[in-house]
């Protein structure tokens, strides 16, 4: 490594190794969520000099990546201080490599969101308006309840009225509060104190807003960011030693 990162996306990287050739030994030396200062070896692979430099760009790049997002979601995870909020990942995710992209988000100390339509019920803005608003929702809602009550359910609200409106609905996990500011955060989080519901807050996250946002009490923070934005990290392969 060339930088301080989180690393994620060592058991990927070594496959490609073997898939190239069988024949290598690979070796990990710094799993999934270490944190490296620099200057570490990360995996050590011995064998043919011409199957290592053949896997060499695409290993580096799941590796640079991947360990991209463990970095970045670990700088989030920091930045929510004292507070129990919990840093999520989306659904923004690179067309293929979801399923990587979001185990590096865990090696990074966060938590993952919904992987797919299949295991999760979020109801957004434009759900709302093509289902003709908050009573075909919550009809809906207890549809889904009936046939899948182990399925969450999770409705988008972007003004405190909305908020008031979800607290009365049944059958209800989890509310995103979507670009409301801090005092609006604060008071929904207090208005639902009662009714056992958790929030998720989303829109327009940064490094630099992340521990006034999670001040505000609520439970989860989403963050596109991890997954569409985070930049690669500086690392290399190189050959110590070549046989004769």
């Amino acid at each position: 490594t060339r930088e301080r990162a989180i690393v994620a996306g060592t058991e990927t990287a070594a496959e490609v190794f073997r898939r190239v050739d069988p024949k290598l030994h690979v070796m990990i030396e710094e799993p999934d969520g270490s944190a490296l200062m620099g200057g570490e070896t990360i995996i050590e692979i011995r064998g043919s000099a011409r199957s290592i430099v053949t896997a060499e760009r695409v290993a580096l790049n799941f590796l640079q990546r991947l360990t991209g997002i463990a970095t970045m979601t670990r700088h989030f995870v920091d930045g929510v201080g004292k507070s129990h909020a919990k840093i999520l990942d989306t659904r923004k995710t690179t067309p293929g490599l979801r399923a990587l992209e979001k185990a590096a988000v865990v090696a990074g100390g966060g938590a993952n969101h919904r992987h797919g339509l299949y295991d999760m019920v979020l109801v957004k803005d434009n759900h709302l308006m093509a289902g003709s608003g908050f009573t075909a929702v919550a009809a809906a809602i207890q549809r889904v309840r009936a046939d899948r009550p182990d399925v969450r359910v999770e409705i988008e609200a972007d003004r405190l009225e909305q908020v008031r409106a979800l607290l009365d609905m049944e059958g209800l996990d989890v509310i995103l509060l979507d670009n409301m500011n801090h005092a609006e955060m604060r008071e929904a989080v207090a208005l639902g104190k009662k009714k056992g519901v958790k929030f998720e807050a989303s829109g327009g996250v940064t490094l630099k807003n992340i521990r006034q946002i999670a001040a505000t009490g609520v439970d989860y923070v989403s963050v596109g960011a991890l997954t569409h934005s985070a930049p690669a990290i500086d690392l290399s392969l190189e050959l110590t030693h070549v046989a004769g």
